[in-house]
């Protein structure tokens, strides 16, 4: 059997994914957009000892991808995906379940619960768990209270268009998902989940850098109010911050994501492989402090920082990266010659 090479498109969690592949002794691939292939091609290119991209594929455009003879140049690849690989081939989830043919780590027919427009989504697999999930609104007249609104941003599509609202006049958007907005404080529950081993590992913890509603939030109230009548909020992800959770609360993240686990395997067969991020709000009592999902990441998450956080050092003796995670899975799975456990 070829040892693969670990292959990813350049974005998102490309130099998480490569470096943790260099460590577990792969050569890694970034496929890269002209344009923007500097990063991989030259700044974190592998020189020495130094850098962790070997080879960069540069295509004219992302979605190049899928055409026969890029895959051809992938032959002997293991390819992880990210949210950027869904959002350069416009969410064409057909696509990538049929016409994608590089060995993909992970369940590339669960990637599309993260479009809420799909079924089953992600709330029937939250439901099917047992998760506790924001209240929805199916029609205008029953908002009762703040709501979150969740959409396509109609200029990129790329980006989820969220916004506040507090009455029925404010709901313009058509098939856009209407939930209550819980107050509390978000933290992304990072998991991995081996099909080898069958154990689920807590990988960190992390919450997202905002824009511009950090910016908003870094004024004084009063100024606050004046700056929204000229803006809205926008709630785009700038990037990340590693958080702790109290060690209390740990049981209760670890039963929620068995129990995600238990779900997808029922509804997406062959369930979850590898990273996934249950994204959570930690609500106050009484009686006591509770954690609410309001959304699910299936693959790689974008936040490198989750390193950071102390809970693969208590499991592993040492701090890794999700991208190490991935790569010792699949070092795994080769030397006992059972690939097709990892891969769609």
């Amino acid at each position: 059997m070829i040892k693969p090479t670990i292959a990813v498109l350049g974005s998102h969690s490309a130099l998480e994914v490569c470096r943790g592949a260099k460590d577990e002794g792969f050569k890694t691939l970034v496929i890269a957009q002209k344009g923007r292939e500097k990063t991989y091609s030259t700044y974190y290119k592998t020189q020495g000892n130094m850098g962790c991209v070997d080879e960069c594929l540069i295509l004219e455009k992302f979605s190049d991808i899928l055409l026969p003879a890029v895959q051809k140049k992938l032959k002997h690849t293991i390819f992880v995906p990210n949210r950027s690989f869904e959002a350069y081939l416009d969410f064409d989830y057909a696509k990538i379940e049929n016409e994608f043919r590089v060995p993909m780590f992970g369940n590339k027919y669960l990637l599309k619960i993260e479009e809420r427009n799909h079924t089953p989504n992600q709330y029937d697999l939250l439901r099917e768990a047992g998760i506790r999930y924001p209240k929805h609104f199916k029609t205008l007249a029953e908002i009762d209270r703040l709501v979150i609104v969740k959409a396509t941003d109609t200029k990129r599509k790329f980006e989820r268009a969220f916004f506040l609202a507090d009455k029925p006049s404010h709901m313009k958007l058509k098939d856009a998902v209407i939930e209550e907005f819980v107050l509390g404080t978000p933290v992304n529950f990072n998991f991995f989940y081996s099909p080898i081993t069958n154990k689920l590992e807590l990988l960190g913890t992390d919450t997202r850098r905002q824009t511009n509603l950090d910016g908003i939030l870094r004024i004084p109230a009063r100024q606050q109010t004046d700056a929204l009548k000229h803006t809205d909020l926008t709630f785009e992800e700038s990037g990340h911050i590693a958080v702790t959770v109290l060690e209390s609360m740990l049981e209760q993240a670890f039963t929620m994501g068995e129990s995600f686990v238990k779900a997808a395997k029922k509804l997406y067969p062959p369930g979850i492989i590898g990273p996934f991020a249950l994204q959570a709000i930690i609500t106050s009592g009484p009686p006591a402090k509770d954690i609410v999902v309001i959304d699910v990441s299936p693959r790689m998450p974008g936040s490198p920082g989750i390193a950071a956080t102390p809970y693969t050092t208590y499991l592993h003796g040492a701090p890794m990266s999700v991208g190490r995670r991935v790569a010792k899975e699949i070092r795994k799975a080769y030397t006992i010659h059972d690939m097709e456990k990892i891969t769609t």
